[in-house]
This record gives structure tokens, sequence and C-alpha cells, in this order.
């Protein structure tokens, strides 16, 4: 019975705490069902350690109808929308944006070592995806993941995307640039991501140019509303909004990674 027992094991590995065997029960407050209107940006934290049932559990406690992911693995991602389709019944359409190929960063086998970037999950189906690096990543290599999708029943092109590294002001900016010329290209348009950057730091100004933060009171003259979104207390993630209206956002603290989850309803139906 124990060889048995050890053989299921080497199948199906082990139903242990960060195991994907594990389903999470969800607080009594979680929304029931995807939200249709609710996109959410998260920076999983590579590598940090976290589970893949712990991170969707974080996903389906708040289930938004997009999330945009940024330091993704693609084999972790893989894990994460499985895990939510069969223990929390949400289904989920994923993109990945993989900006580097590494065994050290994601595993994966000597000749196909696992994909790491940005991903992008969507309770709708997604199509048009581009995925680019920036001509300049900085210190390890950096991009943006475009999709359109469907949110509040309306059509837009999301992007979600990772910018250099902090102490890098420079590069940054030239990433902010190439971004906010493709997002320019869109009447409507939603973007997530880790910006690396404050409010008012002067690499984010492209950004400030062609969209808003989801928070009207969060802008590069005036953080008051701004709310930290990272361990060291730094606002660096970003619900950026173009021809898009916020209805509501939230931060939301995470023990499974250094960046807290941020979330925003939108109202596109109008």
């Amino acid at each position: 019975m124990g060889a048995l027992a050890a053989a299921c094991m080497l199948l199906i590995g082990p139903a242990v705490p960060g195991g994907d065997l594990v389903a999470r029960p969800l607080p009594a407050d979680a929304a029931r069902g995807v939200v249709p209107n609710r996109v959410m940006t998260w920076n999983l934290c590579n590598p940090c350690g976290a589970g893949n049932a712990d991170r969707a559990r974080e996903i389906a406690t708040y289930a938004p109808q997009v999330v945009g992911l940024q330091e993704a693995c693609v084999g972790d991602v893989e894990r994460i929308r499985d895990h939510l389709r069969r223990h929390y019944g949400l289904a989920y359409h994923v993109a990945y944006g993989p900006v580097l190929h590494h065994r050290g960063r994601c595993g994966g086998a000597p000749w196909n070592p696992g994909g790491y970037g940005q991903a992008v999950l969507s309770a709708a189906p997604i199509t048009d995806r581009v995925s680019a690096e920036y001509p300049d990543g900085g210190s390890e290599d950096r991009g943006y993941l475009a999709v359109t999708t469907t949110v509040d029943g309306r059509t837009v092109r999301v992007f979600t995307t990772h910018l250099a590294q902090r102490r890098q002001e420079a590069v940054r900016a030239e990433q902010a640039a190439v971004l906010a010329a493709e997002i320019a290209r869109h009447d409507r348009a939603v973007v997530l991501g880790d910006f690396n950057a404050v409010p008012g730091a002067p690499e984010l100004a492209p950004m400030w140019a062609v969209a808003s933060d989801a928070d009207a009171r969060c802008r590069p003259s005036s953080v008051v509303g701004c709310a930290p979104t990272t361990d060291w207390l730094s606002r660096f993630d970003y619900v950026f909004l173009r021809g898009v209206t916020a209805i509501g956002r939230r931060v939301l603290p995470t023990p499974h990674s250094d960046h807290d989850l941020l979330y925003a309803d939108l109202e596109l139906s109008r």
C-alpha cells in the first residue's frame, strides 16, 4: 500500500501548502464569480517562493475580468489558470509575453527553459496579441504585452508591462516613451503594470501625457491619493486608463509577493 501511495505521489505531486492540489477556501466576502468590469495588476515576485495555489486564491477572492501579471513564469501561470478553473470555477484565457527563457527563474528542461515576463488572464477571449521587448531593458530584459479583450461589455486594448529596475531612470524614460506611443494609437486602453517609479518621477511623464491613474487623486503633482503598493511603501504599480473611467479601486496587501495587488472597477458601457 505504501509503495502504491508513493507511486501516486510521483505522478500527481504532493497536496501540501503551495501545491496545486490544495484548494484554499475563499473568505466570506469573496466575489461570487468574475466581476465583469474589474481589472487587476500584480507583480508575482520571482523568486519569492510563493505557491501557485496561494496566488490563485488571491486572484479568485477578487475575481477580476482581466489580470495583468509581471515577473510571471509560463508554467506558474498555467498552474494558476488551471487552479482557478478546477477549484473556483473561474475560467480564464491566457496570453504570455516572455522576455527571458531562463532556468534559474522558471525551471524547465535545459533545452526548454521556462518563459519569464508578462502574462494576461482574461475571462473573455483574447485577440491581437503583441509581445515586444524594449530596445533597452536595462539590467534585465523587459517588455510589454498587449491584447484586445472585453471589459464591462466593451472591447478594449489591454497592456501589461514591467519597466527597468530602480536606479535606472534613463532606461525607464525610454521604455515609457515606447509604451506611451503604442497606447496613444488607441482611443480606449487599460495599462497594468509595475513601473518601478513613483508618480512624480520624471520618467513617467510620457505615460501621464496619454493616460491617467484609475484613482483621480493620484497625479504626478500630488501623491496624496497614491496609496503605496510595495513592501517598501512606494507606489510602483499602476492601472493607467485612456478613454476609460474608473468607479472604484483598491490596494490589497498580500503575504505572497513584495508587491500588493491593485484592482480598479471600470465603466466602459456608456
